[in-house]
């Protein structure tokens, strides 16, 4: 601007937003200056890359490294070198049903996940069902993978045997959070019920199915494939709804409950 216009040096900085000392100071070759913080650095994070920050600049300075720490801070954000920080998934508050023992069938679901191991080292999660009504174990999922998708189509098996309930009370994880999976239950009329995070006395009685599956099934038996645990899960399954009876039922099966069960009906009178 000063050649080009000729215009004086205090014009030229005024109108560039630079102090007058700025024209006059030399051009320095930042890369070359940091070159030295570049290198330690990088050969740092390649020998540890689980270390931030602060963890790398304490090194640098047992190493004898005088630099301060915001010119490395400068030189590890422009390496990338920085790691994203998590934060904590925000939920919205939660004000759930208090728990009580539905009057009728389908009234409320209980449902949760649970996870274990084949004897190879295979993980596999379950997507277990009950109704809270009988305690009746409606449906065990098993497979390696389990999203939102494969938990509808749990339902739309349900449905066409069982129906599907007015409330399913669920904690807080992503399946059940999936938009795919909220927009299914919105359009046939289940309401979703999520517990207060860290609160599974809240779904107790889901819970407390859950200990006995684990106790019985998962941790007693050792198995080497899938199929296997399906297999045992599958009759498990008939003798919990069947033949086993439950102190909370009176003595009775989950399925003499379902038999014995009478819907109230109202008598018009004229």
């Amino acid at each position: 601007m000063v050649e080009t216009h000729g215009v004086s040096v205090n014009r030229a900085c005024d109108c560039a937003g630079l102090s007058r000392s700025a024209w006059y100071r030399p051009l320095k070759d930042w890369l070359a200056y940091d070159q030295p913080v570049i290198d330690a650095l990088q050969d740092l994070a390649e020998a540890k890359p689980g270390l931030g920050f602060w963890k790398l600049f304490r090194r640098l300075r047992r190493q004898g490294q005088e630099w301060n720490h915001k010119r490395v801070h400068r030189v590890y954000c422009a390496l990338a070198l920085n790691f994203r920080r998590r934060t904590k998934k925000r939920l919205p508050n939660r004000d759930p049903q208090p728990l009580m023992v539905p009057m009728a069938p389908n009234q409320v679901w209980s449902a949760d996940f649970m996870s274990d191991a084949l004897y190879s080292g295979t993980r596999f999660r379950t997507f277990n069902v009950l109704d809270d009504f009988n305690r009746e174990a409606l449906a065990i999922e098993i497979d390696t993978s389990l999203p939102g998708e494969r938990l509808i189509r749990v339902f739309e098996q349900l449905e066409m045997i069982r129906g599907l309930p007015d409330m399913l009370r669920v904690d807080n994880g992503p399946e059940f959070l999936g938009f795919q999976f909220t927009e299914w239950c919105e359009a046939h009329g289940i309401f979703i019920d999520y517990i207060e995070p860290g609160k599974p006395n809240q779904n107790a009685y889901i819970e407390r199915f859950n200990r006995s599956y684990r106790n019985e099934v998962l941790d007693a038996w050792l198995f080497e494939n899938l199929d296997e645990v399906r297999e045992m899960t599958w009759r498990w399954m008939i003798e919990y709804n069947e033949e086993r009876d439950h102190d909370s039922l009176g003595g009775l099966t989950p399925a003499e409950v379902l038999e014995n069960y009478e819907p109230l009906t109202t008598e018009l009178s004229t």
